[in-house]
């Protein structure tokens, strides 16, 4: 489970971890969706391509101290992310997801399945 503890809101109730390279490289790759209680939380990423995707993502970028350190809303196939050189891991979400939890910049994670 992931929740933003400043914000007092849920960001994802199942969450995977890639934290290979095989599983970082592929990511969401030859999905046709992610559920909106989902995340795929993707270890030592500072930076996500959206080469051979087919649906767009929220992705919110998270330093050492699980503090929000970018944020990307909507990204689509084929796009590249902004590079957010303090981020540990990103967490690809589904679209919308950065909204409804209210997430901003800045804002304190909880990662209970994951450790960075």
């Amino acid at each position: 489970m992931i929740t933003n503890v400043s914000q007092n809101s849920l960001i994802a109730r199942r969450v995977n971890v890639a934290n290979t390279f095989g599983a970082r490289l592929k990511g969401l790759m030859g999905r046709a969706s992610i559920g909106s209680e989902e995340a795929l939380v993707i270890t030592r990423c500072q930076q996500i391509h959206m080469f051979f995707m087919r649906f767009a993502i929220d992705v919110i970028f998270v330093d050492g101290d699980n503090r929000v350190v970018g944020l990307v809303r909507n990204i689509r196939p084929y796009g590249l992310s902004p590079i957010f050189w303090e981020a540990q891991c990103a967490v690809e979400l589904a679209p919308g997801a950065i909204d409804s939890s209210r997430t901003q910049l800045g804002d304190r994670l909880k990662m209970e399945t994951f450790k960075s």
